[in-house]
């Protein structure tokens, strides 16, 4: 494998981690439910055997029990073993036998014919000389489901407590095995349906790969058409800054020649336009930096009432222009210290204040500063067109902008707020805003005040 492949494979499985998770989770899910299954079957297998063992061992000490007194009588454990077989189907074999020689033989059976043949068996020895239950598990091919055996063997006791001939049980696990066989093949059924319709799942809903894919894709687009804008931006930058130049060059050196007013008229027009211009490229070089994480800030101790003062100066002719009362006031007592970047504060004011002049048709923009326990807090009230709830809620987005008749003649890109918020938060702080349609609105900036 290339170099160049792996590179991208491995970036295929960086940019698309959701299909991968998918895949992953396809695998998981299924592998832990069988194993689950398979490892509560063992578990099951195994506390049954136990339950059997059991089961075997206290039947013979039970039979025992009975056949205490009886044990000299072969004819009365032979009634007891006939019996015994009609209680108990799942006895393939009970026997009672006399140790004699090194061997033992049969007094009583389930099988009659076999009574007074000697037989030998190293588990039946064992058992003899321990005085002792023994049980074990034999496997018999021949039987139903090749389910095995319990082979019991055990010294029964007369009342004295000696041992006076052996017990031997044979009991079948045939229903057992058949119960158990049956819950396991439910439960791998179920196992398996729910498998499927986990596939089914992730199948029908494949379309949520193509989403990821495509996510990541537009991801991409949009990190290019940041780029696009800042390169751009930055280009337009120099030509529209030299337009500007030579047009005020222009304008300062026709104050001489005396031009006729229609060259005034469309030099001061051309002015406005680059002004407009540089405006809009500002914006969204600010829009591209905030986005792509690279706006800097430099954050120290400033004093904002003389900042916000010098703000209001600049922004006077516009409100005189409109016959607005522009005013600021600072409540007195106040601490206005705060931690902030002065010029990018600046801007955020710019932008507040020159919308309330934009929105308000008549009437005042008044702005008022104050310190309040541990924060600096700034309104701009204005008497303008006012926004409804609705509008409000989508005020400090992105490109948004008022849509209705009082707004159709005011210029603007929807992005001064949204850049105003983003500069704010950056400086651990926040802005909201009140409205009342028709009556005006209150913009609020509230900020850390400098320990």
């Amino acid at each position: 494998m290339s170099a160049k492949t792996k590179h991208s494979k491995i970036k295929f499985l960086q940019d698309n981690k959701q299909v991968v998770y998918s895949v992953i989770l396809m695998i998981v899910i299924p592998g832990a439910m069988i194993f689950n299954t398979w490892f509560l079957s063992g578990y099951f297998r195994n506390t049954v055997d136990q339950s059997i063992h059991d089961k075997a061992v206290a039947i013979g000490l039970s039979i025992n029990t009975a056949l205490a007194d009886k044990l000299g009588s072969p004819e009365a454990m032979q009634s007891f073993i006939d019996n015994w077989k009609e209680y108990s189907g799942e006895t393939k074999l009970l026997d009672i036998l006399y140790p004699e020689n090194d061997g033992f033989k049969l007094a009583a059976s389930m099988d009659k014919s076999k009574v007074g043949q000697e037989e030998e068996s190293m588990a039946y020895t064992i058992s003899w000389k321990d005085g002792a239950p023994l049980a074990q598990k034999i496997s018999d091919p021949a039987s139903k489901n090749n389910s095995p055996y319990w082979l019991v063997a055990m010294p029964l006791k007369d009342l004295q407590g000696d041992k006076q001939a052996l017990l031997v049980m044979e009991f079948s696990t045939d229903f057992v095995s058949s119960n158990l066989l049956d819950a396991l093949i439910r439960s791998y059924l179920v196992l398996i349906l729910t498998v499927v319709l986990i596939v089914m799942l992730l199948f029908v809903n494949s379309h949520l790969f193509e989403y990821s894919i495509l996510y990541n894709k537009i991801k991409e687009v949009d990190a290019m058409k940041d780029d696009f804008i800042s390169i751009a931006s930055h280009e337009l930058r120099t030509p529209v800054t030299a337009i500007k130049g030579f047009i005020s060059l222009i304008i300062e050196e026709s104050q001489s020649l005396e031009p006729n007013a229609k060259i005034k008229e469309y030099l001061s027009i051309i002015s406005i336009s680059t002004d407009r211009l540089m405006m809009l490229i500002e914006d969204f070089l600010n829009v591209s930096r905030i986005d792509q994480g690279r706006l800097k800030m430099d954050i120290q101790k400033t004093d904002a009432w003389p900042v916000i003062e010098e703000t209001v100066k600049e922004l006077k002719p516009q409100a005189d222009e409109k016959k607005l009362s522009l005013f600021c006031v600072l409540e007195p007592g106040a601490k206005s210290d705060v931690l902030i970047d002065g010029d990018r504060f600046k801007q955020s004011l710019i932008n507040i204040i020159g919308n309330a002049i934009k929105y308000t048709p008549s009437g005042s923009v008044e702005i008022r500063a104050k310190s309040k326990g541990k924060n600096f807090i700034i309104t701009v009230k204005d008497t303008g067109i006012g926004m409804a709830a609705k509008e409000r809620e989508h005020l400090f987005e992105k490109f948004y902008r008022i849509r209705k008749r009082e707004t159709d003649a005011i210029i603007g890109t929807g992005l001064g707020l949204w850049i105003t918020k983003q500069i704010v938060g950056l400086m651990n702080g926040t802005i909201s805003v009140d409205s009342i349609e028709k009556v005006g609105s209150q913009f609020t900036i509230d900020l850390p005040l400098a320990e």
